[in-house]
């Protein structure tokens, strides 16, 4: 940075119920587009420190999945967003390493895998920002279960869960 002074991201990784405050705003997300909520997923925390010369600061924030009750495309149409993803996916982690710092690893090297906030068979966006977090594989594979429990309207996804699920 200049004038000194360094970022470090930390992402905590779920899944855990959603805090009311993300409970709330997936109702309110969900409404917006003319949808009802059917459960709300704590995905992870991002945690942001900045330390400086004169000033330590940070921040955190909380990724949720809005399970709302959107359609769903098809196979053909779930395919292409999938392509788009692929075709995308080095410039997406050489862009995200120049904002957060490298893209994280597993412990054999292999890059983790990028999630998709909105999953691409509910239409959601393959190369946006705000809809691919990179996930340890070994979390990333159990996530498209539960999320047909969220979209399925089923507990834990449908009930307001702690408002900080881990300590430090």
């Amino acid at each position: 940075m200049p004038g000194g002074g360094q970022f470090r991201t930390v992402i905590y990784y779920g899944p855990w119920q959603c805090s009311s405050q993300l409970m709330t705003y997936c109702q309110e997300k969900c409404a917006g587009s003319g949808h009802v909520l059917q459960g709300c997923m704590w995905l992870a925390d991002v945690k942001m420190d900045f330390a400086g010369t004169l000033v330590r600061a940070g921040s955190r924030f909380g990724m949720a999945h809005c399970c709302c009750n959107f359609g769903t495309l098809s196979s053909r149409q779930t395919e292409v967003a999938r392509s788009r993803w692929k075709n995308g996916r080095e410039g997406f982690r050489e862009q995200w390493a120049e904002r957060f710092g490298a893209w994280p690893t597993e412990a054999n090297g292999k890059p983790f895998e990028g999630h998709h906030i909105r999953d691409l068979w509910h239409g959601g966006n393959p190369t946006d920002w705000d809809n691919v977090l990179p996930f340890p594989k070994d979390i990333h594979q159990d996530l498209f279960g539960l999320y047909n429990q969220c979209y399925a309207n089923e507990p834990p996804w449908t009930q307001v869960g702690p408002d900080h699920p881990y300590g430090e």
